[in-house]
């Protein structure tokens, strides 16, 4: 049985490339590992050179994702400031993702290194559950961690009904800042 020969650098690049920009979700590292018979790491730093080229590409909890033309996107936007425990972290995001709405990042501002962004971009149960079991895997903690529980998140969805609606009940939980 002959082995797969690894994909080159510059077509495994134009393929993350290619399928990012044809996803409408994200994409993981192992999944285009699998593809271009590269390990994982191989994938990251391909990333990272298709980042330092300028190309508009974030990671996920669930993979890499190619952000579209902000001209292109008719989504309604709002960041919002909260405070919970790392207890209510999963109350918090199902409260929003309920509502249809998808919650794009989490935002804490550290007192050395200014506000520290990551992206999380969940839009479901199933999404918020994947993202948890992560953190609990990898026995990481919650950003808020860092400054008390309090934390900014920015909300998208395709009207700003349902981004009050989510914020409506966020506030009820006694969540919403």
């Amino acid at each position: 049985m002959k082995q797969q020969e690894k994909m080159p650098s510059a077509q495994r690049q134009n393929l993350i490339l290619t399928k990012l920009k044809e996803a409408n979700q994200p994409i993981s590292g192992s999944e285009f590992a699998k593809l271009t018979n590269v390990s994982r790491q191989v994938i990251v730093q391909d990333v990272s050179i298709l980042k330092a080229k300028n190309e508009p590409i974030i990671a996920t909890s669930q993979g890499y994702m190619y952000l579209k033309n902000e001209q292109e996107d008719h989504q309604k936007k709002k960041v919002i400031a909260c405070k919970h425990n790392a207890s209510q972290t999963k109350e918090e995001l199902y409260l929003i993702v309920d509502h249809g709405v998808t919650i794009k990042d989490v935002i804490v501002e550290h007192a050395v290194y200014g506000d520290l962004t990551a992206s999380i971009r969940v839009s479901t149960r199933k999404e918020v559950n994947q993202f948890i079991e992560k953190i609990n895997a990898a026995d990481a903690s919650y950003l808020s961690a860092l400054t008390n529980g309090i934390h900014l998140h920015t909300l998208e969805a395709d009207s700003l009904a349902k981004i009050e609606a989510a914020c409506d009940d966020l506030k009820k939980a006694g969540i919403l800042i």
